[in-house]
């Protein structure tokens, strides 16, 4: 790898002296070994140093250094410190020191590792996402917090646990199983446990959420929350900024910018503060002594890691709680299959609210489709707002704000022949034509160009209908019905996070719902049947997680039961197993029943997949060269894009470990031998 000497050479000679063409070494634990910043998968593996005598005192595990490799020089960590090398290895001396702060903690390496195993990637892929990049200035800044004793920090932390507890009740404590965990917490142990949460409860999820890190707090243990995006980030963080203080904790995202959140994550390695609250990558955290761990929506796909290796915030959490031994808390409106599969296999307990609970909190469901509708509704079949929607809307918007889900964003964005209901595709690149308002011409949604004079293929017809109709379309037609009311649109491109309490009609596409200051009087979930429509495994368990995340944001039922301005959710579309489970309110029995249909026909999350996708002659060359048990199924291949083929394969969990380590083995071969590189992607979602 360098001209240098080898180690072996090393025994009899004085190291306390520089020897011909060597570096001064230091004396005690002379060897560092570095992990590179470099993608290639035959590189994947730390490469050892020595370490200067004037880079001794800085070199230290966990911060940032300069190596020289292959050439040229590179960045890297140093995972630890060593007395010796392997014999017959040549080293070169460390370049430099970036920075003598310890910002890659043991923990933390070990959780990279194990999800670089997991998903069959590079360990310097994840470490990419667990460490922010460098901002020097930053280092040298002392926050407010870093000028407090240690002594001072405590108390303070203590007398805001105890305040809070003394002024609210436990909301752990209203689920079938809350008290233990919450006394598990307490006592410092780490106890694994999944959660729906019930709409409603005072705070909402943002209360609860804190009260469970507060546990572990109390404990003497560090805390750290994952939530799915800004929108739930700022709305978990601004009650937490009232219930404790904005210094109790620290913040990390990238969308925050890359001094704030470089200056936040040096507070957490630094140990200034042990709450943390952040998206996806925040997962990583180096929270010292960390005792809990809580996934808000880990159904969310923003959870997912769009770069190699495509990890998935939940399972960051799951194998970080196993090294580190800490607790676990997967809550959510609704209820995925993956955590579903945890109450089964026993892994995780699941925290339960009884019926009563929900019938004093969550709203009332109606099924527009339902039998009793359907006799009220001749026209139901027809109708995009049906009657029982209508009528709820007129009723509640006397009381408060209404939300109205709708499935896309834009005003027509699917468009068909009038005469035969042919999609309108682009004559350029066969992409779908959409209308962005009602004045303009129809536009490619893939290249943008404008249909002006577009004709039919099939009919000839220059006449359009929509196929489909979005946020924007829908709150002009409500608006021209409700005239005198305020109509507001929110989607992702054009956000809105709250609204007031006074009567207003909120249309908004799903995960874009803005959260009314009092709830909402009523809540209408429009396009269901478009939404089941998509093609997809999860399509279903997908669809229930935005109806109940919408649903949560309806006010309660009335005590009284006359319910004036109580809360009303409508649900319009064919009757299906999501709909049923929504008017029950019953995500945990949908995803048991998906859990289970799974399980009989072997998909995920009953059982685990890898897919390998690249050119053809090299992906199947790799499936060739593959040696894996029979009882590993394999898919393929499919012909994905130009010249690319797609292989998908199948096993178990029990199988997972010796899989991945054989791909990740066999990726390394095939870059060694430069052939053209093959991408893997361990349990996807959206691949079935």
């Amino acid at each position: 790898m360098s001209e240098s000497l080898q180690p072996s050479l090393l025994a009899g000679f004085d190291l306390s002296a520089p020897l011909p063409g060597i570096p001064h070494m230091a004396a005690v634990l002379p060897i560092a070994r570095v992990i590179i910043d470099s993608p290639v998968p035959h590189l994947d593996r730390p490469f050892d140093y020595l370490v200067p005598v004037e880079l001794d005192a800085t070199a230290q595990p966990g911060v940032r250094v300069k190596v020289r490799f292959g050439g040229q020089e590179l960045a890297g960590f140093i995972a630890e410190r060593l007395e010796h090398s392997e014999p017959g290895i040549k080293l070169q001396p460390l370049r430099a020191v970036v920075s003598p702060e310890v910002v890659l903690r043991a923990e933390v390496l070990a959780v990279a590792r194990g999800v670089a195993e997991r998903y069959a990637g590079g360990v310097w892929d994840v470490l990419r996402a667990a460490v922010p990049a460098r901002m020097a200035r930053v280092e040298t800044q002392k926050s407010q917090d870093a000028k407090r004793t240690e002594e001072a920090q405590k108390a303070e932390a203590d007398e805001a646990v105890v305040s809070e507890r003394s002024t609210a009740g436990s909301l752990l404590g209203e689920y079938d199983g809350g008290a233990d965990f919450a006394e598990a917490l307490r006592a410092g142990s780490g106890p694994r446990a999944v959660l729906s949460a019930v709409p409603n409860r005072p705070g909402d999820w943002p209360a609860l959420l804190l009260e469970a890190a507060e546990l572990s707090l109390s404990a003497g243990r560090g805390a750290l929350i994952v939530v799915p995006d800004a929108r739930d980030l700022n709305r978990l963080c601004t009650y937490v900024d009232g219930a404790i203080g904005p210094n109790s904790y620290a913040r990390l995202s990238a969308e925050d910018g890359a001094t704030p959140r470089y200056k936040n994550f040096l507070r957490i390695t630094r140990g200034e503060t042990q709450l943390v609250i952040g998206t996806r990558n925040a997962a990583f955290a180096p929270v010292h002594n960390l005792g809990l761990a809580i996934i808000w929506d880990d159904a969310d796909h923003s959870h997912a890691e769009p770069r190699a290796p495509y990890h998935h915030a939940r399972e960051v959490l799951l194998l970080r709680c196993g090294i580190e031994n800490a607790g676990l808390l997967v809550a959510a409106p609704g209820r995925s299959a993956e955590a579903q599969r945890l109450i089964r296999s026993g892994w995780a307990q699941e925290l339960g609210a009884n019926r009563a609970l929900l019938r004093a909190n969550a709203p009332r469901v109606i099924a527009a489709s339902d039998e009793f509708e359907s006799e009220r509704d001749p026209v139901l079949h027809a109708a995009r707002l049906p009657a029982a929607a209508w009528r709820e809307a007129k009723a509640a918007l006397e009381h408060g704000p209404v939300l109205v889900q709708v499935a896309r964003t834009g005003f027509m964005p699917a468009l068909r022949c009038e005469r035969c209901r042919t999609s309108a595709r682009c004559s350029a690149c066969s992409g779908p034509l959409a209308l962005d308002d009602a004045r303009g011409a129809p536009s490619c949604g893939w290249c943008g160009l404008v249909a002006a004079g577009w004709s039919c293929g099939e009919c000839g017809s220059m006449r359009l209908r929509a196929a489909s109709i979005g946020a924007d379309r829908t709150a002009e037609e409500l608006g021209r019905a409700f005239p005198n009311l305020t109509v507001l649109s929110a989607t992702g491109a054009k956000p809105i996070f709250t609204v007031p309490a006074k009567p207003a009609l909120v249309v908004a596409t799903p995960g874009a719902e803005p959260v009314a200051e009092q709830g909402y009087a009523a809540v209408l979930l429009l396009d269901g049947d478009r939404m089941l429509a998509r093609e997809g495994l999860r399509t279903g368990e997908e669809v229930l997680n935005r109806w109940m995340g919408a649903a949560a944001l309806a006010r309660g039922r009335d005590k009284s039961g006359e319910r004036p301005g109580g809360g009303t959710v409508v649900v319009a579309g064919d009757p299906t197993e999501p709909m049923r489970a929504l008017v029950r309110f019953d995500a945990a029995a949908y995803a048991d029943a998906e859990l289970t249909e799974r399980r009989e026909v072997g998909l995920p999350p009953a059982v685990r997949t890898a897919l390998i996708q690249g050119p053809a002659t090299t992906v199947e060359k790799f499936m060739a060269a593959l040696e894996l048990p029979d009882s590993v199924r394999r898919n393929g291949p499919v012909l994905q894009g130009e010249g690319e083929h797609r292989w998908l394969l199948f096993f178990s969990y029990a199988q997972g470990p010796s899989v991945t380590a054989h791909l990740r083995a066999m990726r390394a071969r095939f870059s060694a031998a430069k052939e053209p590189v093959v991408s893997i992607r361990i349990d996807a979602d959206g691949i079935l």
